[in-house]
């Protein structure tokens, strides 16, 4: 798991091929005009999941994680907690789910705020809290990029 500021993006782009394209698409995107929905940047190898909601409480929000994508969340605007533990052999209750990239755990995490401006980047080895509120629910606009992992 990393998390940053968009402007420190170059950082980054040595951990994976395809980052230098994610982050490209983030910083020339205007983002805050783009619907909710999927936006492919390059195929099925890299796109974007446009969604906007309101934050919850901890209780209401799946620990989840993925084995085909590396996610790099960017929060567009408000402000959202993310939970975080290392995946290191638990067991899903919701078995993996090839589809759609998911398993869903039951897990203790330690929780990060990210505002506007600020990206998390989650690997297959994170399992992640994703939507959490902060103090009382907020509207959040963001955007996941997946990246396929080959």
């Amino acid at each position: 798991m990393i998390t940053d500021i968009l402007d420190n993006a170059h950082l980054y782009k040595h951990l994976h091929k395809n980052f230098v394209t994610a982050f490209d698409w983030l910083k020339t995107t205007n983002l805050l005009e783009l619907e909710k929905g999927k936006y492919e940047i390059e195929g099925d190898q890299i796109f974007a999941i446009i969604d906007e909601y309101e934050t919850k409480d901890k209780h209401e929000c799946e620990v989840e994680a993925h084995r085909k994508h590396i996610d790099v969340q960017y929060m567009i605007k408000g402000t959202e907690l993310f939970g975080y533990v290392p995946l290191q052999g638990q067991k899903p209750v919701v078995d993996y789910d090839e589809q759609n990239d998911f398993a869903i755990y039951k897990e203790e995490t330690s929780f990060i705020k990210l505002e506007a401006g600020m990206f998390i980047i989650f690997y297959p080895t994170d399992l992640h809290q994703p939507e959490v509120r902060q103090f009382e629910p907020v509207t959040v606009k963001k955007a996941v990029i997946k990246i396929r992992i080959d």
